[in-house]
C-alpha cells in the first residue's frame, strides 16, 4: 500500500467527482465507464434476472454498480456490475441511499474488453471472501459465464450450457447462447 492519505466509504460516497473509482484498502482505484457491449450484456442480464426475481419476489436486482463495503479499516468499496440481495437481506436492511455494508448474496461481473482476467478472477473470490453466495462472471469475448459457488467450487458455462440460480434463485435458468445471442 502506498503512503497516500487513505479514503473511508464514507468520504468515497461524498466524492461526486469519482462516480468511476472503485475503493480497494482505502485507495481510489479508477474505472473506465463501460463500452456499448459492456453496457448491453448488463442490460440484458439485469432484465432477464430482475423479471425472474420480481414475479418470484425474490429480492432485489441492483445494477449500475452498486456500492458494498466489504471491508473495513482500510475500506473497500466494490461495485458489481449487477447484484442481487435475497428478499429475507432486505427486509433485514432495507435499501438506502449509502454503500451496503457486506457483499450481495449475487454479484454479477461483466468483463470489460482489456480487462485482465486474474484482476476478475480475484475481484470474484473478493465477493466470496464478503459473504456472496454465487458470483457470475460473464466473458462476451468468450461467450461463456464462469460461475464461483465457492473458491474451490467453479464451473465455466458456454453455449450449449445454461445458468441456473441453484437454491439462491431456485427455477432460474437461462440459455448461454441465448445471452450472446445478438440484438
Amino acid at each position: 500500500m502506498s503512503t497516500a492519505t487513505l479514503i473511508t466509504a464514507e468520504q468515497l460516497l461524498e466524492m461526486p467527482e469519482n462516480r468511476w473509482c472503485e475503493l480497494v484498502e482505502g485507495e481510489l482505484k479508477p474505472m473506465s465507464p463501460p463500452s456499448c457491449l459492456h453496457a448491453h450484456m448488463i442490460s440484458l442480464l439485469d432484465g432477464i434476472l430482475g423479471v425472474y426475481v420480481r414475479k418470484h419476489r425474490l429480492g432485489a436486482v441492483l445494477a449500475g454498480d452498486p456500492g458494498f463495503i466489504v471491508a473495513r479499516d482500510p475500506d473497500t468499496v466494490l461495485g458489481p456490475d449487477i447484484a442481487f440481495i435475497s428478499a429475507e437481506h432486505v427486509a433485514a436492511e432495507p435499501l438506502g441511499e449509502g454503500f451496503r455494508e457486506g457483499a450481495p448474496d449475487l454479484a454479477i461481473e461483466v468483463i470489460s474488453p482489456g480487462q485482465a482476467l486474474r484482476e476478475v478472477h480475484e475481484k470474484a473470490l473478493a465477493w466470496l471472501d464478503a459473504g456472496a453466495a454465487l458470483v457470475w462472471v460473464v466473458n462476451p469475448a468468450a461467450r461463456t459465464v464462469k460461475v464461483y459457488r465457492s473458491r474451490t467450487d467453479t464451473e465455466t458455462l458456454s453455449a450449449a450450457d445454461e445458468l441456473d440460480g441453484g437454491a439462491l434463485l431456485p427455477g432460474f435458468r437461462c440459455c448461454i447462447a441465448d445471452l450472446f445471442a445478438r440484438s
